[in-house]
């Protein structure tokens, strides 16, 4: 027998989705019509840089040099990622925001990554942080929308987990 899903569920948080995807892509569609390539635009000196670049493999340029088999590994993962988000906002009641969120930022941003690495073979980042010589590297919209909702669900286990435990810890024993 299988567990009830909540009625309403959270897969209304599907816009949020799509709205992490919309902005994603706006700024990129202005990054490649706007920003020269690899040509730092000062934002604020000595900190942030507009810079156009582009990623053929996953965080921190992870397996860019792989030969090209790579772009399909990431669209799978991310889509497969995206699939099992979504199957669980399905399971998470609508007003569970700090669970629904989460979940929809990494949606929205693993498939605006998506997009740009079936429309262009790579991803599109453009953001660049440093400090002094230290550079971070490169990232965009869709990026950051992934390590908030990360965070996100980290932060969400963590303090569920302890809530759940003085909860139990609460509960008179007989």
């Amino acid at each position: 027998m299988s567990a009830a899903r909540p009625h309403p569920n959270a897969l209304v948080w599907l816009l949020l989705s799509a709205a992490i995807i919309g902005l994603d892509q706006w700024s990129k569609a202005w990054v490649l019509s706007s920003l020269p390539e690899f040509q730092p635009v000062v934002v604020i000196d000595g900190f942030w840089n507009w810079y156009r670049t582009y990623n053929t493999g996953a965080a921190f340029s992870f397996l860019s040099d792989a030969g090209g088999w790579q772009k399909y590994f990431f669209t799978a993962l991310a889509i497969a990622i995206s699939g099992l988000m979504a199957w669980w906002l399905r399971g998470t009641a609508r007003g569970n925001w700090k669970a629904a969120v989460p979940y929809a930022l990494i949606i929205g941003g693993a498939l605006g990554n998506v997009i740009d690495r079936q429309v262009h073979g790579h991803v599109v980042d453009f953001i660049q942080w440093y400090v002094g010589s230290y550079t971070w590297p490169a990232f965009n919209i869709a990026d950051s929308a992934i390590v908030v909702g990360a965070i996100g669900i980290a932060l969400t286990g963590l303090f569920d987990g302890r809530s759940a435990k003085k909860a139990d810890n609460a509960t008179p024993k007989p």
